[in-house]
């Protein structure tokens, strides 16, 4: 079953935080889904440690406050939250609608928000696969066609897809949401490239974050498993060359590559990996 908690449904700016981001001598404010826990939390630390104003977006409205007065008090940037659930489309919408505005432009659009199900197809619940879709595929092409819209007239902005080494590998569902992001991405990658637009889909593998925790699955140690921190810095320096993919260490580097000439009905045989 899905391990995603009850959603909310307000949408706020965190007590006692400054709301109003672009400041003068910001890089440009940038808005990061599923940004209260693992990846996301890393990319919100890592963007401020830049010196951009963020727009932070989860379901839980008490963590979104503490990270945003942690990212305020650590780094001096104005912090906006925005408490949403991406399954509900009404909740998305407001994010969409932030995405969008040009009166207080998103320079980088970070899609990070997902979950993944530990179960196979055949023994998920058909909603939990439908959710499952939605926060995946359905709210990543709604905000980046949000985001794409305005980044596209005013000649910059940044995309970042994340996505999943899972996008190479069949690994059900996941890998097929994930293995949409990849094309999707590459193709707005060079679609809007010549319009000042960077689209990159980040690939991560196993990464050491609550991602398997929330799916019941139970982390791992190895050569297999990426410091979070490390991974977000590497991304953002892929972005910032410019690049369409970015995989994270040379374990899983090798691991694309080596998918490639492995015959599919082999690599299926290794889907259990990371759900027990």
């Amino acid at each position: 079953m899905s391990q995603r908690t009850e959603p909310s449904a307000r949408t706020s700016a965190a007590p006692d935080v400054p709301d109003s981001p672009d400041s003068p001598d910001s890089p440009g404010t940038a808005l990061v889904t599923g940004a209260t826990a693992g990846i996301g939390h890393a990319f919100a630390r890592a963007l401020a440690a830049r010196g951009h104003d963020l727009v932070l977006v989860a379901r839980d409205e008490q963590r979104l406050a503490e990270v945003a007065r942690e990212l305020t008090s650590e780094h001096g940037v104005a912090v906006e939250v925005l408490a949403a659930d991406l399954v509900d489309r009404a909740q998305l919408a407001r994010v969409e609608a932030r995405v969008a505005e040009t009166g207080r432009p998103v320079e980088v659009l970070v899609n990070n928000a997902g979950f993944g199900l530990k179960e196979r197809f055949l023994d998920n619940d058909v909603e939990a696969e439908q959710a499952m879709l939605d926060v995946l595929v359905t709210a990543v092409m709604r905000l980046s066609r949000a985001a794409l819209g305005a980044m596209a007239e005013r000649g910059s902005g940044t995309v970042v897809n994340v996505s999943s080494v899972a996008a190479f590998l069949p690994r059900g569902t996941y890998s097929a949401a994930k293995a949409w992001v990849n094309s999707f991405s590459e193709w707005a990658h060079h679609e809007y490239g010549p319009r000042g637009v960077t689209v990159t889909a980040l690939c991560p593998g196993f990464t050491r974050t609550e991602f398997h925790q929330r799916m019941g699955v139970k982390p791992g140690t190895g050569m297999l498993w990426l410091d979070v921190d490390r991974l977000v810095a590497d991304a953002l320096a892929d972005v910032d060359k410019g690049r369409a993919f970015s995989i994270p260490g040379a374990q899983y580097k090798a691991i694309v590559a080596l998918t490639r000439a492995v015959p599919t009905s082999l690599l299926q045989r290794l889907q259990g990996l990371g759900r027990k």
